[in-house]
């Protein structure tokens, strides 16, 4: 069976913590394409060439989940060039056999506007700038001017801006708990796939 679910979303709004969780209940593969720009972000030097030879090693650093890493991903991620080198593979990941969640920026609008299920995760930028604060610690001013830019540059950049699509399921996790939203997605999905929950 082939069936994609693209999940996309702002920073820290709980698109990942979904789609590893829906991944879980219905069996299908996960690949959160943030990493791969991040693991771009952080290789450093040319962001193209880092693209176009991204490897596993790359993808399992430890550093891939900082704020910096981050902050790099969002700026390499604005490379038209960098984005296609990265495309090829997400798509084919979506159309693998048994059913694949991947969550991102673009997945329902680039990668996979044929997705069957798609999903789009929001939350205020206060509450998404806490969440980040609990996780990387710091100043959690700094940490919301940081989400706020970070959502600027991802909507308004050219190519493959961040938005939902007329037809995904928006969850505002603003005051949603994360397994309330969890079995929000699951019975979309499971909707999508003709069974009962």
């Amino acid at each position: 069976m082939i069936f994609t679910v693209a999940i996309d979303g702002p920073a820290a709004a709980g698109k990942g913590t979904i789609s590893r969780a829906v991944a879980e209940r219905f069996g299908f593969a996960h690949l959160d394409t943030g990493l791969l720009y991040r693991a771009v972000g952080a290789k450093g030097g040319d962001p193209v060439e880092a693209a176009l030879t991204l490897s596993d090693a790359d993808l399992t650093r430890d550093d891939l989940r900082t704020l910096e890493a981050g902050q790099a991903a969002s700026r390499v991620a604005v490379i038209p060039e960098v984005r296609a080198a990265l495309t090829d593979y997400q798509r084919s990941f979506a159309r693998r056999e048994g059913g694949a969640v991947l969550d991102g920026r673009d997945i329902g609008t680039v990668i996979c506007p044929e997705a069957e299920v798609k999903l789009f995760v929001t939350a205020s930028a206060e509450v998404r700038a806490h969440r980040r604060w609990l996780e990387v610690g710091g100043d959690e001013a700094q940490v919301l001017a940081e989400v706020i830019e970070r959502d600027k540059r991802d909507a308004e950049r050219a190519t493959a801006p961040l938005k939902a699509v007329e037809d995904a399921v928006v969850i505002d996790t603003t005051v949603l708990s994360i397994n309330a939203a969890v079995d929000v997605a699951c019975r979309v999905i499971a909707e999508a796939l003709g069974v009962r929950q």
